[in-house]
């Protein structure tokens, strides 16, 4: 646990008692502050008590006497309108802030000698696979590294700084929009693609979120855009005449590359076109030869990973080494079978058309199982890639939808989880060929599961129902 002080003997209200709330109040308590924690939930108000917190009705209290609200990131800060404990907070000029701003300071408290290293992620995609990725790398190399916000443990949750350590940490767009002076030593934002709208109000609201991972950084601190995507690269214009150094981080070569360059002459490029990782032109290693990062979009992440890796003091040999041995991440392109010839990957993460996209763009040809709950747009943005698909699976509320958007692409409602992979898996087999079979939604998995995680897992467990041989993380 990381105790958090600066509230010293202060009350502090904690709204929300999810996992980064009850880690929230925890860490306060530690730091020596009285939170006073509330939540819808009878069972989680419950639970809080059962651990000796104070909770009170927080529609009822005197918000004059908060020193802070501590808001779930789960609860709207602004849209689709803020959430009642906001304009209570608000009203008192209570400030409002979040798991991971406690963290900010928590670090921001230590003497200069004591203060760890903090590499910050997040994007629309990718940022669960970077983060790890990165943690890897720096484990690889020798460094002590702790894992965690937005992926896995709660920020609060892990280890106390000591001298040397590294925190990585992926951060949502919900959890920046509850900081103010959260300053990473590096920062990266992956990508930018439409996402979560209705809590930010639009797009616009949607990249300010993002933007504010570099908002407090200080001039020793490096950033690191990716700019595959248009929003991307305008954020990177943006930041050009920011303190502090700026590398871009791009998978495409861009147009009137020479031009480009000039643009951002005064940052540096980490590029990673056709398999090759390079800076600044120079090369660094061949990707194709890293089995656990096929596609451009793990060409993506392994360039950040790289980068951020060397700006924390990593050599250029060790970050490599971690790139070539990082043994993948689960329900993120992962392997968890093969069958005959045909090969399973589980890509339930995929919950929108653009991480589909990546996904879909790693195979010359696949059995695609896809549906659930239909983001915005649903797979309108990746018809250019049906002819890839050899036949489409559709389960979920979106399947009716989906099988119309497919048109003459062959598809076929399977309805659930089982039904898909045992029919795709039939289908693959039938060719003869060396196939894959590929679960990569394009929607979220709320209709049928509670997360991604669980619709991966049954996935795995129906490919492993018909006899498949388990895969490692692959």
């Amino acid at each position: 646990m990381i105790p958090v002080p600066g509230f010293e003997g202060r009350r502090i209200a904690v709204f929300g008692l999810g996992r980064s709330g009850l880690t929230a109040a925890r860490a306060l308590k530690a730091g020596g502050a009285l939170p006073v924690l509330w939540d819808d939930s009878v069972s989680s108000r419950m639970q809080a008590e059962a651990e000796g917190f104070a909770v009170e009705d927080l529609t009822v209290a005197d918000w004059s006497g908060f020193a802070a609200l501590v808001l779930s990131p789960g609860a709207p800060l602004t849209h689709p309108k803020p959430h009642w404990t906001v304009s209570k907070a608000r009203a008192a000029g209570v400030e409002v802030i979040g798991d991971i701003e406690l963290f900010a300071r928590a670090i921001a408290a230590l003497p200069d000698t004591e203060r760890p290293k903090v590499v910050a992620i997040t994007g629309t995609n990718g940022k669960s696979t970077t983060t790890a990725l990165i943690g890897w790398v720096l484990k690889q190399a020798g460094m002590t590294v702790h894992v965690g916000g937005n992926i896995g443990i709660g920020v609060l949750a892990l280890p106390a700084p000591t001298r040397g350590a590294v925190y990585v940490i992926e951060v949502s767009s919900y959890q920046l929009d509850l900081t103010t002076s959260f300053a990473p030593d590096v920062a990266i934002l992956t990508n930018i693609s439409p996402d979560h709208l209705d809590r930010h109000g639009g797009m616009a609201g949607y990249v300010a979120a993002k933007m504010r991972i570099f908002q407090a950084q200080l001039p020793d601190s490096t950033a690191l855009v990716g700019i595959d995507d248009a929003v991307g690269l305008n954020i990177a214009e943006t930041l050009t005449g920011r303190a502090g150094r700026l590398t871009l981080v791009t998978t495409v070569k861009h147009h009137n590359w020479d031009d480009w360059r000039v643009g951002f002459e005064k940052t540096g490029a980490v590029t990673a076109i056709d398999g090759i990782l390079a800076s600044h032109g120079e090369y660094v290693c061949n990707l194709s030869i890293a089995r656990s990062l096929p596609g451009r979009h793990n060409a993506q992440n392994a360039a950040f990973a790289w980068a951020a890796a060397r700006a924390v003091g990593v050599s250029h040999e060790a970050a490599v080494q971690g790139l070539m041995t990082f043994p993948g991440l689960a329900h993120r392109m992962e392997e968890v079978g093969r069958l005959g010839r045909v090969r399973f990957v589980n890509d339930s993460k995929a919950t929108n058309a653009d991480a589909a996209r990546q996904a879909l763009s790693s195979y010359e040809r696949s059995f695609w199982i896809a549906g659930g709950r239909a983001k915005q747009g649903g797979i309108d943005d990746l018809e250019e890639l049906f002819p890839r698909v050899v036949e489409a699976f559709l389960i979920g509320e979106s399947a009716g939808p989906f099988a119309a958007r497919l048109g003459d692409t062959p598809h076929r409602i399977s309805g659930d989880m089982a039904s898909a992979v045992k029919a795709a898996a039939g289908a693959a087999a039938a060719t003869g060929r060396e196939e894959v079979v590929l679960l990569s939604p394009a929607a979220a998995s709320f209709d049928q599961y509670p997360d991604f995680e669980a619709r991966g897992e049954a996935f795995r467990a129906a490919v492993l129902n018909l006899g498949a041989t388990p895969s490692g993380h692959g």
